[in-house]
């Protein structure tokens, strides 16, 4: 019996640009361009497509080192968080990623454990010598965006701003999201409303805390049933769930400042023999991954965190390849996530 199998690319251990070039008829020049995915665009799609397929069949790989040598660019994006272990950030890494290689660009992730912890990761990141950086760790006055903007690199913010525009930001809409929580919760007859809101040094704490605070004067209910958690966690909802309900035990709804606030808060409610949502309905923020496996599955704002993170990627590379953008705040739409930890009054 006769056996056939697919034949293996040519592997030339010399080839090289010339090689390539001399192969498909072009310049060494076009060749680079075809293979450089911030490149390819400026010549045409048949090109490319030959080119790509003679440095594969001649096994041909891009030397990055001795290119970023030479145009003075790593296409290395460094890419700042606050907690690797909060779901809701893969969703954005993953965007991040996906639009970065569009654009030929990859990108170094790290943990920068919250603002106070980001500036020695920063600056490794720039030793490293990426070409930009996406920091989802800045406070409302952020020295490390200061140390960033001093290095002259290019930064974009995502999921935070702060209280001066010096750079793009791409943020949720935190004033319409919190305002979409209370409507649903009045809609469904509550009245004795509280929030267990976020840090207060952080954009998202105090937006979120104003959208709450004006959503229930705009019905005319008592906006003050408010307790501000240390950190973004489920152990820091505990702590302030516990510090609220001691305080308002009226309260039969609490808007959570995110979805690992409203994990801990939902904790303190079980823990004081409540059940969410019979006794006290609850609402998250962010919409993360695997809510709908939680018990009860979490209603929450989503505030499309893919879409920020593709908007952050392709402001920081029109920063990078333009030199100057000016900055901007962009804001994803919120929008209701309905699951079962709210019920009628």
């Amino acid at each position: 019996m006769r056996t056939t199998t697919s034949q293996a690319p040519t592997v030339h251990r010399s080839a090289t640009l010339q090689s390539v070039a001399e192969a498909t008829g072009v310049h060494r020049s076009t060749v680079a361009r075809a293979l450089d995915p911030g490149q390819s665009h400026r010549i045409s799609a048949e090109v490319v497509e030959r080119v790509r397929a003679e440095a594969q069949r001649q096994g041909y790989r891009r030397d990055q080192i001795a290119a970023s040598l030479r145009t003075g660019k790593s296409r290395l994006i460094g890419v700042v968080i606050p907690d690797l272990a909060n779901p809701a950030f893969a969703t954005m890494l993953a965007a991040i990623e996906d639009r970065l290689a569009i654009d030929g660009y990859s990108m170094l992730v790290a943990d920068g454990g919250g603002s106070s912890g980001a500036l020695p990761i920063v600056e490794e990141l720039m030793a490293r010598r990426v070409d930009g950086l996406v920091l989802a760790t800045a406070t409302r006055d952020d020295p490390v965006l200061t140390a960033c903007i001093s290095a002259a690199i290019p930064t974009v913010l995502v999921n935070r701003r702060e209280d001066a525009l010096r750079v793009t930001s791409i943020a949720a809409n935190d004033v319409g999201g919190m305002c979409l929580a209370v409507e649903h919760l009045v809609s469904l007859g509550h009245c004795e409303i509280a929030h267990v809101a976020g840090p207060i040094d952080m954009s998202t704490g105090v937006l979120r805390r104003r959208g709450f605070e004006d959503a229930m004067r705009q019905v005319n209910l008592d906006p003050s049933f408010v307790i501000s958690a240390t950190e973004y966690s489920r152990d820091a909802g505990r702590i302030a769930a516990t510090q609220l309900l001691g305080r308002w035990p009226q309260a039969t709804a609490i808007v959570a400042g995110n979805d690992l606030l409203a994990l801990g808060t939902i904790q303190e409610i079980k823990h004081r023999g409540l059940s969410c949502p019979d006794d006290i309905s609850v609402i998250g923020h962010n919409d993360m991954p695997l809510l709908d496996m939680v018990a009860p599955p979490l209603t929450t704002i989503d505030a499309e965190f893919a879409r920020m993170g593709a908007l952050a990627a392709r402001a920081l590379v029109a920063g990078i390849e333009a030199a100057r953008t000016e900055p901007e705040v962009i804001l994803t739409t919120p929008r209701l996530i309905l699951r079962e930890s709210t019920a009628a009054r």
